[in-house]
């Protein structure tokens, strides 16, 4: 063998084992945040890394601990149509991801179908891990999964991955219905 070829197959496997494997529920590209450091967009400190005011059960508080993990992992990751990375996320990809890197369950892929998963749930009875969903166009659906009862984690088209608060005038305007699969 030759000292190029034996230095070529050295590189390779060096490459090939570092680059492309990378774990969901791993973060390549950022440290991991305490939950203390949790900030949302608007400056404050989003319910879910606060208290757990919604219940006292074990379920809800492992529920939350894990939209906890979702968000540390994935907060700030773009929305990119079609995607399903740190590269980038939809908001159906990435309700995909949290609930089988997180709660071990399939769900489909796009949002239509995961629409039709579960029961259906009244807005007053929403609770920690329902899906909530949006009807932002058309024929267009936006979805994301409530960290409590007033704020949602999910795949934002303009600012990526985040939580929001269900009473912002925008989605209360754009909300559609919510279905529980926890």
């Amino acid at each position: 063998m030759t000292v190029r070829y034996i230095l070529f197959l050295a590189v390779f496997i060096i490459v090939s084992q570092g680059c492309g494997v990378v774990k969901r529920g791993t973060i390549p590209w950022k440290q991991k945040q305490a939950s203390s450091d949790l900030k949302d967009d608007s400056g404050t400190e989003p319910a879910v890394a606060a208290s757990l005011s919604n219940g006292s059960s074990a379920e809800v508080k492992d529920i939350k601990k894990s939209l906890e993990r979702a968000y540390n992992d994935w907060k700030g990751v773009p929305y990119v149509l079609g995607s399903k990375g740190y590269s980038g996320v939809d908001c159906s990809s990435f309700m995909q991801i949290v609930f089988e890197d997180y709660f071990y369950m399939d769900l489909p892929r796009n949002t239509r179908e995961q629409f039709k998963v579960g029961s259906k749930v009244n807005k007053r009875d929403i609770h920690t891990g329902d899906l909530v969903f949006f009807k932002t166009g058309a024929k267009t659906l936006h979805v994301g999964v409530m960290v409590n009862e007033v704020e949602f984690l999910h795949a934002s088209t303009s600012t990526g991955v985040r939580i929001s608060n269900l009473q912002n005038n925008y989605w209360k305007k754009v909300y559609y219905t919510a279905r529980r699969i926890l």
